[in-house]
């Protein structure tokens, strides 16, 4: 009787310093890390959650840029960090549904290794052409496309991106020969887009809105359910006549898994207050997205779903990393 209750003495006593540690969450700086290069959507609401989480707790909130890998090279760093919550990723489904359906020996796993906080954000692929491309478009694009097999090139964030896959998609459904030029971040392959070096681009609307809207780029079409903000000139895929291209893609905030649910729940608390607040919706919909949280338990099951989802899609398509 004496071990039983010893036991549940120590059990009241750790549930009790848990919650006092959770009262007092956070103690020390908090690290944001961003597993793309800086400039793309990610990197936008990564910067604008950790400017509004600083200025509640008055601790140092820091944005770190760790590009490469897809995204493995940022996320492993916050699957080893201490399980405390002072350590964020923000992911994409790129980085945690479609890559890890790919590359099945990353360094770490994609939902035990870490613990969902909310889902942040969701925007759509944007297909956009350098000007010199004499296309309008999707079907004079696919037009021109079938009539010069494997001569033009798009552009990707990377490979496993949700770029990627989109314009994988995007070649099976219109049955052109288009050939992949991968790149480290929505950022990164701006110059190239811009200088025609490689003539068309998938890629989030963060990247892309201005040099669409200064007229350097010709946005096509955006694989969304619904028209864009900040480029509601652009149709949908569905209005574009090919509805089957349709890659909705999703951002959220992950810490390392085995962290205390008391610290997770305040860290979601926090992440949802500012995702509600009317000057962070504005601020998400001038680059194109829509602010989207959730609790913890909902994005674990999105991730979880997800998975399944893009497992079953990469098997189908046979893409290898």
């Amino acid at each position: 009787m004496r071990t039983w209750s010893s036991l549940l003495a120590l059990s009241v006593l750790s549930l009790q310093a848990c919650v006092s540690w959770a009262q007092d969450f956070p103690v020390k700086p908090i690290r944001v890390v961003v597993p793309f290069a800086p400039g793309g959507g990610t990197d936008m609401i990564a910067r604008t959650l950790a400017q509004k989480m600083q200025e509640t707790w008055g601790q140092s909130v820091v944005v770190e840029n760790r590009a490469g890998g897809t995204g493995a090279i940022g996320a492993a760093i916050v699957a080893k960090a201490p399980p405390d919550g002072h350590t964020l990723l923000v992911v994409t489904s790129s980085t945690h549904a479609i890559w890890p359906s790919i590359k099945t020996d990353l360094p770490y796993h994609p939902e035990r290794d870490f613990a969902a906080v909310s889902l942040a954000a969701t925007g759509p692929q944007v297909l956009v052409v350098h000007p010199s491309v004499p296309a309008n478009s999707v079907k004079e694009l696919v037009a021109l496309a079938k009539t010069r097999p494997g001569q033009l090139n798009y552009a990707s964030p990377g490979s496993g991106t949700a770029g990627h896959m989109t314009g994988e998609l995007f070649k099976n459904v219109t049955g052109t020969n288009i050939v992949h030029v991968p790149y480290k971040g929505a950022a990164s392959l701006q110059a190239d887009l811009l200088s025609g070096y490689v003539q068309m681009g998938f890629s989030g609307p963060g990247a892309v809105i201005p040099q669409v809207n200064s007229g350097k780029l010709k946005a096509l079409a955006v694989a969304y359910p619904r028209r864009t903000a900040g480029l509601m000139q652009v149709p949908t895929f569905i209005e574009a006549g090919y509805p089957a291209v349709d890659a909705a893609q999703w951002y959220g905030v992950l810490t390392t898994g085995g962290t205390a649910a008391a610290i997770v729940d305040k860290l979601n608390l926090e992440i949802v207050r500012i995702l509600q607040s009317p000057e962070v919706k504005e601020r998400f919909l001038s680059s194109g997205y829509v602010a989207t949280s959730t609790t913890p338990q909902e994005f674990a099951r999105l991730i979880r779903d997800e998975l399944a989802k893009w497992q079953k899609v990469v098997k189908a398509s046979g893409v290898k990393p």
